[in-house]
């Protein structure tokens, strides 16, 4: 199972650095930089998923970069035109992206549960604050759309992440809800085994997570009011 895996993921690498090369191809900035950043996470997540040892692609846990690189790859190709032609492509892709991200909390939060004493969160505790997060972090995502767009348009460029109206904010947020509410929902933990083998980095990676959203969110929201207001 795990080397069937592994070969599908070094499929899907192989057509996320195919994107990568068509985005080049037809000279479009924003997919360039999208895709390239994808396969960076991508191979990030081999890393860590290999126990920062493993040989390439000989990963023992290989649910975390291959969830990483379906996400990746749909917002990769998203941005070379389904986006805009394909009206479900954005509700799918978030829903996909959000549901790795809430797994990801959801087995942080259970293994820092579980390793400190401090933390006495209960199970419904535990999936209230996943989808709660999960939403912090997609308001923080739509923040960083608005942000590249004031950028591209004071200073003329193409920006990275394309901003296509509140209705798709809203749009967009719910189906992040409903990516982190099916994680939560169907108890997903898969990712439990992965972080309980770092435990201290899982916390560090909680709490230093939610002060940027945090902070990162405040002073976006008040560099936008204060463009749109100056």
């Amino acid at each position: 199972m795990v080397g069937e895996s592994n070969g599908v993921l070094a499929v899907l690498l192989g057509v996320l650095t195919l994107l990568l090369v068509v985005a080049v191809h037809r000279r479009n900035g924003a997919a360039i930089v999208n895709a390239l950043v994808s396969l960076v996470l991508a191979l990030c997540s081999v890393f860590v998923a290999g126990g920062f040892q493993s040989p390439w692609l000989a990963v023992d846990t290989p649910a975390l970069p291959v969830w990483v690189t379906v996400a990746g790859l749909l917002h990769s190709v998203g941005m070379l035109g389904p986006y805009e032609s394909v009206w479900w492509w954005d509700h799918l892709t978030h829903t996909v992206s959000a549901a790795l991200v809430a797994a990801l909390l959801y087995a942080g939060l259970v293994v820092a549960v579980a390793t400190d004493a401090a933390l006495t969160l209960s199970p419904l505790a535990i999936a209230v604050t996943t989808v709660v997060y999960t939403f912090l972090l997609g308001v923080f995502w739509e923040l960083g759309e608005l942000v590249a767009r004031a950028v591209g348009k004071r200073y003329g460029i193409e920006p990275v992440l394309v901003h296509y109206g509140w209705r798709d904010t809203a749009f967009d947020l719910a189906f992040d809800l409903v990516g982190a509410l099916v994680v939560v929902a169907l108890d997903v933990r898969v990712f439990v085994a992965l972080a309980d083998r770092f435990p201290d980095a899982t916390q560090a990676l909680l709490a230093w997570t939610g002060g940027v959203v945090t902070v990162g969110s405040v002073v976006m929201a008040l560099g936008l009011y204060v463009e749109a207001n100056g």
